[in-house]
């Protein structure tokens, strides 16, 4: 009698132990289809998809997207490039892609206004992180920064790069012709036209000598600072803007650039230091915030390479407005992107003929 409890208690508690094993992986199982919250960009299995996430805590990768350098099944690389070795006034803007990745997290969560795009079902889009250079030996930076690029760029993945100072711009433009083996066109948002003769001191005239960008069919808008060697660019300058109707801009935009393979970059200084106070050169009379949103959204015929966004220093900001306006142009531009992929399908990333 007394081995027949025995025997079954022992089936009681084995029946007691495989339904609590089994009620526990149904518990796992159904953890693991529901939507994952909180710390995606780690958590999440394919660079697709939103996480609930909490906008004040969290990881900080770029919009929350998957912190990773697997480059398979994605669209756009976001990467950092934390350089300002370069800047002639003030420091700073090495904090920029930090910076940036943190006022971000306020543009995830909605909606695109006013078209209602769910940008992470339809753009596959990823943080690559930093560019990892040593600043105790400026001379290796260039190559630094064009080898990391390119394995962005040979894997037909679209780069957009966040800066750090305007150097980047060169050393990316570099990257870039190497891979499609010709100058490209330019399209520079900025306060500042980089073309100085001064010695000693980075321009765009060494993209333009060395055969980096064409000049016949390259543009600026927002400049408005002095210079007497424009390099044949064309200027599009902030009191112009101011003057003229938002088409009128995109309309000289397009015209200059046509269908060349063209790549963007966006200085933060463009914006009027009302909109942007957390800049290396700080100029007044510059673009709103408004009319450079509107401007970018109209310019999706565009035949774009690659993009940056640079010159964001967070030392000097207010209640980070400056990062938050670098997160929300960037957070435009690849709405532009994904328009392109999914309504015109004519942008094949990264796979343009050399």
């Amino acid at each position: 009698m007394i081995l027949c409890q025995r025997r079954l208690s022992k089936i009681l508690y084995d029946c007691h132990r495989f339904s609590v094993r089994k009620l526990t992986s149904s518990i796992c199982v159904e953890e693991e289809e529901n939507e994952l919250h909180g710390d995606g960009a780690f958590r999440r299995k394919q660079p697709l998809g939103y996480t609930d996430e909490q906008t004040y805590a969290g990881c900080l990768s770029f919009l929350r997207r998957n912190y990773t350098r697997n480059l398979s099944n994605v669209d756009v690389a976001v990467t950092g490039i934390p350089h300002d070795l370069s800047t002639r006034y003030r420091p700073g803007a090495r904090f920029g892609p930090k910076s940036i990745r943190e006022a971000s997290v306020q543009v995830t969560r909605e909606k695109s206004y006013p078209a209602g795009i769910d940008l992470f079902n339809d753009l596959s889009i990823i943080d690559y992180g930093d560019c990892w250079f040593d600043q105790n030996q400026p001379e290796t930076i260039s190559s630094t920064i064009q080898s990391h690029a390119k394995q962005i760029i040979d894997k037909n993945v679209f780069l957009f790069s966040l800066g750090g100072d305007h150097y980047s711009t060169y050393c990316l433009l570099k990257a870039h012709v190497a891979h499609y083996g010709k100058p490209l066109s330019l399209i520079q948002f900025d306060a500042h036209s980089h073309t100085s003769t001064e010695k000693n001191t980075y321009s765009l005239n060494d993209a333009v000598q060395e055969g980096l960008i064409d000049p016949s069919t390259s543009i600026q808008i927002g400049i408005r600072t002095y210079n007497d060697n424009l390099m044949g660019i064309k200027i599009v300058d902030a009191q112009y803007v101011h003057t003229h109707r938002i088409e009128d801009i995109v309309e000289q935009i397009k015209l200059c650039v046509g269908n060349n393979l063209t790549y963007l970059t966006f200085d933060i200084d463009c914006l009027d230091p009302s909109f942007a106070p957390g800049t290396a050169n700080p100029v007044c009379g510059g673009l709103t915030t408004s009319q450079i949103i509107s401007i970018l959204l109209q310019l999706d015929s565009i035949n774009y390479v690659g993009m940056d966004i640079v010159q964001v220093s967070p030392l000097y900001d207010q209640s980070n407005i400056t990062s938050l306006a670098a997160a929300t142009i960037v957070y435009e531009l690849l709405c532009l992107l994904r328009n392109k992929k999914i309504l015109h399908k004519t942008f094949s990333f990264g796979n343009y003929p050399k």
